[in-house]
Formats: C-alpha cells, structure tokens, sequence
C-alpha cells in the first residue's frame, strides 16, 4: 500500500467550480531503482548460526532481504539448508511483485545453506546468470605467538 502523497495539479477538467482538483496517490510498491525485467544481485550470507539472503539492484541498493531469524527459525536450526531454502524462497517471491527475474549470485561464507540457498532461488523462477564466492579469506594471517621456552 504505501504513503500516500496528495498531488496538487491546475487542472480544471473534472471540477465544476474552476477550483484546482486535489488527487491522492499511492507512492509505488516497488522502488524506483526496480523496473520490470531488471537484473539483480543476491547476496547469500551463510554462516554457522544463520543464512542471510538479500537482493540489490546493479547499483547495489537493497530491494529485499530475509534471514532464518527472521523468518522464525531458533537456535541450531537457523543454520540448516531446510532454512536457507525457505529464506531464498521468500526473497524471491518478493522479488518477482518488484520485476526482478535475473540475477547475479554472491555467496559469502562456510554456512551449511549455501547450496541449498542457490537451488531454491534458480528452481523458484530466477534466472542466474553468475556465480560468485566471495568468503574472505586471509592472505597471510595475524603473526604467530613466540615460541614457548620452559
């Protein structure tokens, strides 16, 4: 539904008396950025605890987003793929009212929901054109401790 925003306009067609006619609209349930046919990307977070799913136009603007947490998951069971499925699941439905039908795929993290994340998004309707890892992974590591004399 939205905030309605009242769009005063100098037309004079509809109203008898000559007055300016008053128009209440509903601001867009998509935002401007989402267009129908647009790309996207996902950005699937899986770590030990949880798997995060979002989705940001080309520019990086979050659309959506959804989480095991926040999807009522406790617990141990927020880091199961069953969850990580029904997360991406959501995330697509919501995607599919704003238009967006093919997207880029960045998954960063060793959670258990990382494929089970991407299946359910290609097998609800997304086309996915890429594949991205991008879990941090350091180079060279903090400096080890001295070596113990006793």
């Amino acid at each position: 539904m939205g905030k309605k925003r009242i769009i005063k306009t100098e037309d004079t067609e509809g109203d008898i008396h000559g007055e300016p006619v008053v128009r209440v609209a509903e601001s867009a349930s998509r935002p401007e950025g989402a267009r129908k046919g647009t790309k996207g990307i996902a950005h699937i977070q899986a770590t030990y605890n949880n798997t995060a799913v979002s989705l940001t136009d080309e520019k990086g603007n979050m659309l959506v987003w959804s989480s095991a947490g926040a999807m009522g998951f406790k617990g141990a069971k927020k880091a199961t793929p069953f969850a990580a499925s029904r997360v991406a699941e959501t995330v697509v439905e919501k995607a599919k009212k704003m238009g967006l039908d093919e997207v880029i795929v960045l998954v960063k993290g060793v959670g258990s929901g990382r494929e089970s994340a991407i299946r359910s998004l290609a097998n609800h309707g997304l086309n996915i054109t890429l594949i991205k890892d991008i879990t941090p992974m350091p180079h060279n590591g903090p400096r080890p401790k001295k070596v113990r004399r006793v």
